[in-house]
């Protein structure tokens, strides 16, 4: 079926005009979308994929499709085959790992339909032949936004396109930020997917806000909930230091491109990805403390997030892990730590944070300066709103009736992640439990907490009652699994001070005295021998006090069972297994991309509570209201007024506008190289001219040959981009499953291929020397080629530290280095060569300089090499230094110490092993050296 025939006669699921009209845009010719997040991506290709199942006799190839989104397109496929009833409709077929059978796939290609095939196999079938290229009716290719030149998907469209020029080809993408980065990005992207058009659909579009601004919107409630001081505190103190870590990091890296490095950029998602991957490149070189700062950054900006997220004593459980991890040990120097560890703002973090959760106060009735630790646990402003978000929609329930409509009436809570999803369920269902406080009824008020005369407000002061005991019992534990990072921490809870603790004349932590009026006592943390930020550490007596406070009384326990239930409904299937009505259901779900399509289909919810913001979610809500007429929907949206969690939204949306607007001028510019072929399709005059070999013959001739050169390449090795970069070079690509290397240049050369993680843990479980053994036995010049990232330093520095020359390194750590190793390696086998190489650029540039004066590879040749009675020998990897010690005992040579190492478990059992026991392995006069030899050592000993 051609690109451009007509659409087929098929009921599609597309109610909005602009859905409609790029629907019939597609249907029409080849073209890379970019729609905005929350615009209905899936909905769009699944009813485009029901079209061309729909027509039957095809064969279309779904490319780049993750895990549940083949599960969407396999129930989509399906439902439109029913509702249409389609007789030729077969639905989605997931080729993955689970077809391991040649056979079976090749039927099934035969056979035609829908197939979304994992690209690791579908790169193979097409360069073997199983999957007939022109039988190919097109390809849809999703997350156009992750092709780069590299990639294996580059590599099938380049082989698609090669073979097929009659063929569809439709990409998809919902982020435009890849697209506008580097040198006119959109062009080069379109070469990569080999397309000539491009059709940007953001949320101005004309069409796409005619659909969804109509007379059919949602009510919109936005609620803006302000923070406490305290969060604000935190909030201003967290920025503090990562901007002046971002100063740190400018002046330490000059040179590089700074424009982002500012403190509005350090709140997008990837601010730390961006300044790791300019460091990359020079990363062996950077100091130790821009490392550091690297790492920090990372930590800050979460600790932005959770001061929004977490509740106050997850915060601080959360602050007490991060000390630990940025702790040394105790009398390091000011060196060796997290910069922002010695600002004054981290103080301010730490502190006030601690005041959110408990504060100090003189004991009631004590005469003396002995305190106590009362709980405060502020609660998150936005639960009282939500609290009165659902008191609102009961009383509008109540009083008011909903008109009668498609909606179930379902309340839908929407938030980021599941730990929040977890932390307002616990806050719904214990709300309505009254603490019975009997420091409460004393009228002892802790400064900074109000006393609230209203029993009928709901207050999460029973949940955090129980978060509190939780975090104690943990801190406690915490505090001795951690002994070395807890040093100071566990001779303050065994009550002894440290003069050390002293800053400036400040009273250390643990010393307190009474202010007057009976306030709060603050408790400030300490500082560390080197400045460093030390934090509060209860003592036994403080905890007590504290865990005595926040007990579970039996009241307590008898008002939660009230409200959650009497017994676990797993105790009794029969008495609590039960369908709800779904008027009466709360359903809390966190965000969850394209799915949240689903959830709104599923559950039709009459009011969604929006926890947190999200911009593509509000436009899926617009969608959705605008997709039904007879479904009303009501949107609370909460947000902390002038807090991260704004500007990120609002940068969200800016930056989105921002992409398109660039990528629609960049589109109006765009010059479109004119071929012959519309397809981009080679010259063949050209084509003829890559297949004259540089060879230089006896006579000094140019030997042209009538196939271009081949390599044959082990079908493992189709996770890297070497392969796709070979092809590029117009290198035949024989995928095979070899035993022995991983590209076969030649009938002489082999080649081994390792990355430099791949290189160590061949070192570490001897596998490389086994590898390297067999390719001597198969093949006249073995290779070992160590590959690094093209991003990253060519340089071996970050992986091993060898000082000196080997002579002086400790021989029991020689075996721990890489370079170490490395020298080893060359002295077990002096003709084995080894090819660095910076990138997989360079060493497709190197393989052709190989293969100049060779020639070509027999593929079934290399597949039968190391299929032999030798076989077990390259499975069986080795230690290296059980038989460098087994090399030194006369009768081991070379070629009886692998029967060694494969007969016997370990050199004790060589070593009590009689003449007769060692001939077959070795033959009689090596095995009678070798009996010779430890009989010899044990008489030695027995004299002695």
């Amino acid at each position: 079926m051609a690109a451009n025939d007509a659409p087929q006669p098929v009921k599609l699921s597309l109610p909005l005009e602009y859905q409609q009209a790029l629907f019939q845009e597609l249907r029409s010719e080849d073209e890379l979308v970019i729609l905005a997040r929350g615009l209905g991506l899936m909905r769009l290709v699944t009813n485009l994929l029901h079209s061309y199942d729909a027509a039957g006799n095809s064969l279309v190839l779904v490319v780049n499709a993750e895990d549940r989104e083949n599960n969407w397109i396999g129930e989509a496929l399906a439902e439109h085959a029913a509702i249409s009833m389609s007789p030729r409709a077969r639905g989605l077929t997931v080729v993955n790992t689970d077809y391991t059978n040649v056979g079976a796939r090749e039927k099934m290609y035969a056979t035609g339909g829908v197939f979304s095939i994992t690209s690791q196999i579908l790169v193979v079938d097409l360069l073997t032949n199983l999957l007939n290229v022109d039988k190919i009716t097109g390809i849809v290719l999703l997350h156009a936004d992750r092709v780069v030149a590299t990639s294996l998907e580059a590599f099938i469209l380049r082989i698609y396109r090669q073979k097929n020029k009659a063929g569809f080809l439709k990409a998809f993408a919902d982020n435009p930020d890849p697209f506008i980065t580097g040198f006119n990005p959109l062009a080069s992207m379109m070469r990569n997917l080999f397309l000539r058009k491009a059709s940007l659909w953001p949320r101005f579009h004309v069409s796409v806000a005619k659909s969804l601004e109509g007379k059919k919107q949602a009510e919109v409630i936005e609620l803006e909930v302000p923070m406490t001081d305290a969060m604000k505190e935190i909030q201003s103190a967290v920025m503090e230091c990562v901007e002046v870590n971002i100063h740190e990091l400018k002046k330490g890296n000059t040179g590089l491109d700074m424009e982002d490095w500012n403190l509005d950029s350090a709140l997008t998602k990837n601010f730390d990805v961006m300044i790791r991957r300019q460091l990359d490149p020079n990363w062996h070189r950077v100091s130790w403390k821009t490392k550091q700062i690297v790492g920090d950054l990372t930590v800050l900006r979460s600790l932005l997030q959770a001061v929004v997220a977490y509740d106050a004593v997850a915060f601080q459980q959360h602050l007490d892990t991060i000390h630990a991890a940025h702790s040394p040990t105790p009398g390091s120097t000011r060196q060796t730590q997290s910069p922002w560890l010695f600002l004054d703002a981290a103080q301010t973090i730490f502190e006030t944070a601690k005041r959110r959760v408990y504060r100090g106060a003189p004991k009631p009735g004590a005469e003396s300066d002995i305190d106590s630790l009362r709980p405060v646990l502020e609660e998150q402003p936005k639960w009282a709103v939500l609290a009165d978000v659902m008191e609102e929609i009961d009383r509008d329930l109540y009083f008011e009736p909903p008109a009668r409509d498609d909606s179930n009436g379902t309340i839908l809570i929407m938030c980021s992640d599941t730990a929040t999803c977890k932390q307002l369920r616990d806050y719904l269902q214990t709300m309505h439990v009254k603490v019975k406080d009997e420091q409460r009824k004393k009228k002892v008020v802790i400064e900074g907490e109000e006393d609230d005369d209203d029993e009928d407000r709901p207050s999460a002061r029973f949940m955090m009652r129980r978060k509190l005991r939780e975090y104690l019992k943990w801190k406690k534990e915490f505090a001795q699994v951690s002994s070395l990072l807890f040093a100071e921490n566990q001779n303050a809870l065994k009550g002894a001070s440290d003069p050390r603790l002293r800053k400036g004349g400040r009273a250390p932590a643990n010393k307190r005295r009474r202010v007057r009026g009976g306030g709060a006592v603050a408790l400030t943390s300490g500082r560390a021998e080197n400045g460093s930020i030390m934090p509060y550490v209860e003592k036994a007596n403080e905890m007590a006090d504290l865990l005595e406070e926040v007990q579970l009384t039996e009241e307590d326990a008898q008002q939660k069972a009230d409200i959650t239930g009497h017994a676990d409904p797993l105790d009794d299937m029969d008495d609590f297994f039960m369908l709800y009505d779904m008027q009466d259901l709360v359903v809390i779900h966190a965000y969850d991309g394209d799915q949240d399509e689903h959830v709104l289909e599923d559950v039709k919810p009459k009011y969604i509570i929006m926890y947190e913001p999200d911009a593509s979610f509000i436009r899926r809500v617009e969608v959705y209201r605008s997709s039904h007429n007879d479904r009303n929907v009501r949107v609370y949206f909460l947000y902390y007024g002038g807090s991260v969690e704004e500007q990120r939204y609002l940068s969200s949306v800016r930056r989105e506008k921002d992409a398109f607007t660039k990528l629609i001028k960049e589109r109006a510019g765009m010059s479109i190289v004119m071929t012959s072929d519309p397809h981009g399709a080679e010259d063949p005059q050209e084509a003829f001219l890559r297949t004259v070999n540089t060879r230089i013959a006896g006579g000094g001739r140019l030997a042209a040959t009538a196939q271009p050169p081949r390599i044959v390449v082990d079908v493992r090795e189709f996770r890297s981009s070497l392969p796709s970069l070979l092809h590029a070079r117009s290198i035949t690509i024989v995928p095979c499953m070899l035993t022995v290397g991983d590209y076969i240049l030649s009938p002489n050369i082999c080649v081994e291929r390792k990355s430099v993680s791949d290189l160590i843990s061949s070192f570490r479980d001897g596998r490389l020397y086994t590898q390297a053994e067999t390719m001597f036995q198969h093949y006249k010049s073995p290779m070992l080629l160590i590959e690094f990232d093209q991003n990253k330093s060519f340089t071996l520095e970050p992986f091993a530290d060898l000082s000196g020359n080997l002579s002086s390194v400790n021989p029991s750590n020689v075996s721990s280095d890489l370079q170490s190793k490395l020298v080893l390696l060359t002295l077990a086998f002096p003709k084995l060569r080894i090819i660095w190489s910076s990138s997989p650029y360079q060493t497709a540039e190197i393989f052709e300089s190989l293969k100049a004066q060779e020639e070509e590879p027999d593929p079934i040749a290399a597949v039968r090499a190391g299929l032999d009675k030798n076989q077990a020998a390259e499975e069986q990897p080795f230690n290296q230094q059980p038989e460098e010690m087994l090399m030194h005992v006369p009768g081991v040579t070379s070629k009886n110490v692998k029967n060694l190492t494969l007969e016997t478990e370990h050199v004790r059992e060589i070593a009590n092993m009689s003449t007769q026991e060692l001939e077959p392995m070795v033959g009689m006069e090596a095995a009678r050296r070798i009996v010779g030899f430890f009989e010899k050592d044990l008489i030695e000993e027995e004299e002695g």
